[in-house]
């Protein structure tokens, strides 16, 4: 057990700047860390933004928050996340809590293993051309491995060689080549795309057929992370439910989303709703990450709920989420963004796969506190109260009027803008 202890009595209760402050005193970040995750101010310049996209006209800045209460292989951590939904931070932040009382969240995580695929088309004949490119493996994984030599200095880099035939597709037969890359710490599709271009034409040399597409595969199913959380039923307790009627409760909902692609959709995307704004806070690449997410949730051929929840003899409720996860602590955005520095820094990971693990977890726990509001008073009642201080501002409302407005739309049940207008010019008047 670390010394640090992410358990911040009140947290949401503080100013921005408290908050902030209490973010310092727990990781140690100095006073440039702490204005990197400010944010505002030109912190990510346009000059900078411009030579990192195209088209440049400006940048947008998201709402930067932290989950607290988060304990992971008996670590405290707390996890930036950058997002613009309500309720996905607190939520987080609750189930973390929850999770405490089972012992945190335990992860584990396999090599970061990446696919670069080189599409051939026309080749003459099938076998002679499988047993060509397998016979000259060596040679590819040296072509491809002359691409990134900093990787392989490092213990990485190109491993192995697959070869697939499809024998129909809308345009007739074709052989896949498959290079397997260790990309260690980098997300790696730059290098992994590399290779898969340097290699092409040696393939079409030994095949006889024509390359086409080389590039990575975003589904990283030899690159996963997965965590396991136990919650006691006291833990889910609530004062007109008992323990075990919520676990129960949270069993048949996870029911649903194993048997109903429909279900299973938006359950996995509140999954995601946790790990996303991980990803987006530490400069990821997020989209490959919800790509490969939701193809590995469908590789059995039915599209199915990526966590899996069961209940153990002594009656907690046990869940496990693994999942593919390819993120990077160097390269890309991660050594660009200044904020997406901070964000690791804050982190205090030492590798991409523990950066994985973070991830993971902070998806397991958003999967336990959509399910336990599903489960029992409904997915609005808390979503509502955020929802209504966003509707509040929309209209105009600023400073305190903001929580005046929305907290008595959440008391009328009545979360409009129309009404909001009507609140916001009734508590001018009375200041005016």
């Amino acid at each position: 057990m670390g010394t640090k202890n992410s358990r911040i009595a009140g947290f949401y209760q503080l100013s921005p700047e408290q908050r902030l402050q209490e973010v310092k005193s727990f990781d140690g970040l100095n006073e440039m860390d702490l204005t990197m995750l400010r944010g505002g101010n030109g912190i990510l310049s346009v000059a900078r933004a411009d030579k990192m996209i195209e088209n440049v006209v400006g940048t947008f800045e998201l709402p930067l928050g932290i989950a607290t209460n988060f304990q992971i292989n008996g670590q405290d951590k707390l996890v930036p996340m950058a997002v613009e939904e309500p309720s996905i931070v607190a939520g987080a932040s609750f189930a973390a809590k929850l999770a405490r009382a089972g012992g945190g969240f335990s992860t584990s995580s396999t090599r970061a293993l990446m696919i670069g695929q080189v599409q051939l088309v026309d080749v003459p004949d099938v076998d002679a051309a499988r047993t060509a490119v397998l016979a000259q493996r060596d040679a590819i994984l040296e072509l491809a491995n002359a691409q990134s030599s900093s990787l392989v200095k490092l213990g990485g880099g190109a491993e192995d060689v697959e070869v697939q035939h499809f024998a129909d597709s809308p345009t007739g037969p074709m052989l896949v080549v498959h290079v397997v890359v260790d990309c260690l710490d980098a997300m790696g599709a730059n290098a992994v795309n590399s290779m898969a271009e340097a290699v092409a034409p040696m393939l079409e040399r030994l095949t006889g057929g024509r390359a086409y597409l080389r590039i990575l595969s975003n589904l990283t199913d030899r690159r996963l992370a997965k965590a396991t959380v136990v919650l006691p039923p006291a833990a889910l307790a609530r004062p007109d439910m008992p323990g075990h009627e919520v676990v129960q409760g949270m069993l048949h909902a996870y029911a649903f989303a194993a048997v109903d692609p429909y279900r299973a959709t938006t359950h996995n995307k509140g999954i995601l709703n946790g790990i996303d704004p991980v990803l987006i806070a530490t400069g990821q690449d997020w989209r490959a990450v919800e790509a490969g997410a939701h193809a590995y949730a469908a590789r059995n051929g039915r599209y199915t709920s990526l966590s899996t929840w069961r209940r153990d003899e002594a009656g907690n409720l046990v869940g496990e989420l693994e999942m593919p996860l390819a993120v990077g602590i160097v390269g890309g955005a991660t050594k660009v963004h200044p904020a997406a520095q901070a964000a690791l820094k804050l982190l205090n990971v030492q590798s991409a796969r523990e950066l994985a693990e973070v991830c993971v977890c902070a998806g397991l726990a958003s999967n336990v506190a959509a399910m336990r509001a599903l489960a029992t008073e409904g997915i609005q009642q808390g979503h509502m109260a955020l929802h209504a201080r966003q509707i509040a501002m929309s209209v105009g409302a600023s400073g305190t009027l903001v929580d005046l407005v929305a907290e008595q739309m959440v008391r009328e049940r009545n979360i409009k803008p129309a009404r909001a207008s009507e609140l916001l010019r009734q508590h001018t008047d009375v200041y005016i």
